[in-house]
């Protein structure tokens, strides 16, 4: 059986939630060990999916591209990133939950650009590399399992060649932020087509458009192949996403302490 559908952005985020507790890997560490989510737009829908408890996940990030440009979120209202141990809510930072992670554990982030290598780029506007900065020296180092959602609509023609334009204090000019670029090219990505082949293992998917109109804008229409009790079941699922709300601004307000060129009016 063969069927079409889109998702828009925000029900694409909700899809790779869902997909990702099937992950083998996530589902380990939920029973065994420790699960860092860190900072991201679509790990805020994930933390809903792993905790059963609803968050503002705009504010589930430290930086954000909003239509006005590349910003931070607001310091004041930012949710810090949550850890589970053994599935359950810990009180340990992630700071503190990194220096207890072995190689089953998960280490979960979101990315602003991934491409067809399988190379992921996470933008920094903080000097000293922000959270990615941080973790990813220990992850290497210690063989962390190491995964990042993120959303066909993060798809970019290249990665590296994107990180070589990039550097705080490289731009002359930014309308928002000026950023840095951490590459990273060892993770597992894991987008929409990933959640639906964690949920249903024997259909296949493709991308077959990408964009449209009336908040569609940047998602992606699908076509799956597979046997008729599971299109179905995934169909079903799908109709189930639909009118996921968008997510809301959460930049913080102007004016703001990092220098931007960005017209005020």
């Amino acid at each position: 059986m063969r069927a079409a559908f889109s998702l828009t952005v925000a029900e694409g985020k909700r899809l790779i939630a869902k997909g990702i507790k099937k992950h083998p890997a996530i589902a380990k560490a939920l029973k065994e060990g420790i699960v860092v989510i860190a900072g991201g737009t679509t790990n805020g829908y994930i933390v809903e999916e792993l905790t059963g408890r609803e968050i503002e996940r705009e504010w589930y990030t430290a930086g954000v591209i909003t239509p006005k440009g590349q910003c931070v979120t607001d310091p004041g209202r930012r949710i810090p990133p949550v850890v589970l141990e053994r599935g359950q809510l810990s009180e340990l930072s992630w700071q503190e939950a990194l220096e207890k992670m072995e190689r089953d554990d998960v280490f979960l982030k979101g990315a602003n650009a991934i491409d067809a290598e399988g190379f992921a780029g996470i933008i920094t506007s903080d000097s000293r590399g922000g959270t990615i900065g941080r973790a990813y020296p220990l992850i290497r180092a210690r063989g962390i399992r190491f995964i990042i959602p993120a959303g066909l609509e993060k798809m970019v023609p290249s990665v590296r060649k994107a990180a070589e334009f990039t550097g705080i204090y490289t731009m002359d000019k930014a309308l928002g932020q000026k950023f840095g670029y951490t590459v990273v090219g060892d993770a597992e990505i894991f987008t929409e087509i990933s959640a639906i082949k964690a949920l249903y293992p024997d259909i296949e998917v493709v991308v077959a458009g990408s964009g449209g109109i009336g908040g569609a804008e940047g998602g992606k229409t699908f076509i799956v192949e597979g046997n008729e009790d599971e299109v179905g079941e995934l169909l079903n699922l799908i109709k189930a996403l639909k009118g996921e709300p968008a997510l809301k601004d959460s930049k913080r307000n102007c004016p703001c302490d990092v220098p931007c060129d960005r017209i005020r009016k």
